[in-house]
């Protein structure tokens, strides 16, 4: 028998699949295996009964959803009219990547193992299921599951008998022979450096409607800190002109918009590597089956810098990986070595993920190494500055030609000596449209939360902080289409300091549009939170729920609040519709299935 050739195959949303997904690549180089990988939905999932062996990595997205780069093939996969057996020759393998802070937990990766195993499909080995939520990270599952995997492998082809794998502490990068791995682009600088670049992006004169690949640079028309001054946070209001862009949009649904890094940052990478910023070069992939970037070609050093390498992100055990083979610093190449290795990683977070240390940090902690890198492999050493989501929070109805969003700008204090920023909150608040003009690139996608389109269902929501946002545009919208059965669960900290869009709500509330029942946690001494208030309305909200079908909604921080929320509507069906705590529970199922109670949480 020959030698397997395998195939990896993820779903990956931000990132992290692609990169663990690519990991397993690198083990089945060293184990001198053909190896291919591939998005999902790059690959023709029909071809899937002659293929032998595959790994899937996947993610779970949203409330349960797969991410965007899976969908063609998660439609294709739950077809019906596929047959029972048609994978009988497969030998497979799923590995999830989840948070178990979310009720529906490595639920693509579940369902997937499940419906493959209708189609016949061998599993070397349960489904792998990885917590971002453990003290370790994913790799405290991932590590053991690969460990099985290549045995399972080993054993189900002998022809694998005589292969001595390299060592994980062995770099692929250095070594004269099959494994060694080459980057997955080269860069061809251009001599001719007459001719200034402008990589800004340019305003489209085609009519069609916005994507991740064609986003509309939208005008940055305001940008209005919300909060007090005296309060800690700071959140913004800010709006876009989107005239022209043929965007359209509803309550609920989402604009996305992909940051970029400051330019202190930039400095200091081309510094760090001795790259001239003003540098040309033109990308070729090297691997048929590489990604293709979203570069213009030719492109700039700054611009792939500034717009497309994440420095500023937490960098994964992969970067450690990578950059160990081009140590020749005797000290740098032990530490970067053992972070990387399986036996490291309690070593690899207390330096890195506790304290969030940037990739750019690491650099300047190993100058000798960093001095070596080639430059070929920025694109593998550093992953792809990634889209955010922000929920809309305005009504097309209502302020046409108008997107506006409400950003909590994300600063917080580790050990470290600078404080940690979020990348797009912090690019975002320092936007000012009176310095001139600001043009961010958009598109929007459908959002998790849909309204009811009848007259007389209520509707609940539950908005705390900035999960407020997406019920400021479903009220505009109801209430410009003469839905007026609306009641609004607000929480903050102090009235005074962080009531977002107060002025809206009273004004709603007098014209009888709106029951606005608030709840303060800071302004008295026993902390309020919003499911506090939800109990307090119980007789309101079962009456509402039990006689109206009334649809429940929650938005907001995904950490505690959504749980005693939930856990306040069950005593509420306990208690008023004198049910036990197990049918309690289960209309709280039913509503979710049915579309009564959803939820959008966020970290």
């Amino acid at each position: 028998m020959s030698k397997p050739s395998l195939l990896v195959l993820f779903g990956s949303q931000t990132g992290t699949a692609q990169d663990t997904a690519q990991r397993i690549a690198r083990q089945a180089q060293r184990r001198q295996l053909q190896v291919r990988v591939l998005p999902l939905d790059n690959y023709n999932v029909a071809n899937l009964i002659s293929e032998s062996l595959v790994v899937f990595v996947c993610s779970t997205t949203g409330q349960g959803d797969p991410p965007d780069n899976m969908k063609i093939f998660w439609r294709f996969v739950f077809k019906r009219s596929l047959p029972v057996g048609s994978l009988s020759c497969l030998d497979c393998a799923i590995l999830g990547l989840g948070d178990s802070s979310y009720p529906k937990f490595n639920f693509v990766a579940k369902k997937l193992h499940k419906r493959l195993l209708q189609l016949g499909a061998s599993m070397l080995l349960p489904v792998g299921l990885a917590d971002d939520q453990h003290d370790l990270g994913s790799d405290a599952v991932i590590d053991p599951w690969l460990t099985s995997f290549w045995e399972k492998v080993f054993a189900l082809y002998p022809s694998l008998a005589d292969v001595i794998p390299l060592r994980e502490d062995e770099p692929l990068f250095l070594l004269h022979s099959c494994a060694s791995l080459p980057p997955t682009h080269t860069f061809h600088f251009l001599d001719d450096v007459k001719e200034k670049m402008n990589d800004r992006l340019r305003i489209p004169m085609d009519q069609t409607v916005p994507s991740q690949s064609h986003p509309f640079p939208a005008r940055l028309v305001s940008n209005r800190r919300v909060t007090d001054m005296s309060h800690f946070q700071d959140v913004r209001h800010i709006e876009f002109d989107i005239t022209g862009s043929n965007i359209e949009f509803a309550a609920g649904d989402v604009v996305m918009m992909r940051p970029c890094n400051t330019p202190e940052d930039v400095q200091q990478f081309c510094q760090l590597l001795r790259l001239d910023p003003e540098a040309r070069f033109t990308l070729w992939a090297t691997d048929k089956t590489a990604v293709q970037t979203r570069l213009p070609q030719p492109c700039t050093v700054r611009h792939l810098v500034e717009s497309y390498l994440d420095i500023g992100a937490v960098p994964r055990r992969s970067f450690f990986e990578l950059l160990s083979t081009f140590a020749t610093n005797e000290m740098e190449q032990q530490k970067l070595v053992e972070f990387s290795s399986a036996s490291g990683q309690d070593e690899l977070h207390s330096y890195c993920n506790r304290p969030r240390r940037t990739a750019l940090e690491v650099l300047a902690d190993f100058p000798h190494t960093t001095a070596e890198i080639k430059v070929d492999y920025l694109l593998d050493l550093f992953p792809e500055i990634q889209p955010r989501s922000f929920s809309i929070t305005s009504s097309l109805q209502v302020h046409p030609h108008r997107l506006q969003i409400l950003v909590a700008v994300v600063r917080y204090k580790t050990k470290m000596y600078k404080p940690r920023r979020g990348l797009c909150s912090t690019w975002l608040a320092s936007m000012d449209p009176a310095q001139g003009e600001v043009y961010v690139p958009q598109w929007v996608k459908k959002g998790t939360l849909k309204f009811p389109k009848e007259k007389d269902t209520p509707v609940i929501m539950v908005g705390p902080g900035t999960g407020v946002a997406p019920f400021r545009s479903a009220l505009q919208e109801r209430i410009a289409g003469g839905k007026y059965a609306n009641i609004l669960f607000i929480g903050c900290r102090n009235e005074s300091k962080d009531f977002y869009f107060r002025s809206e709500w009273e004004g709603m509330t007098k014209t009888g549009h709106l029951t606005l029942i608030t709840a303060f946690s800071r302004d008295q001494d026993e902390k309020v939170y919003v499911q506090d208030r939800v109990k307090e309305n119980a007789k309101l909200l079962w009456d509402l729920i039990a006689n109206r079908s009334a649809c429940f909604y929650i938005a907001g921080n995904a950490k505690q609040m959504p749980t005693s929320v939930c856990d306040a509507l069950k005593k509420i069906f306990q208690q008023e519709g004198g049910m036990s705590s197990e049918d309690a529970s289960q209309m709280l199922v039913t509503m979710e299935r049915t579309g009564q109670f959803q939820s959008e949480t966020w970290y």
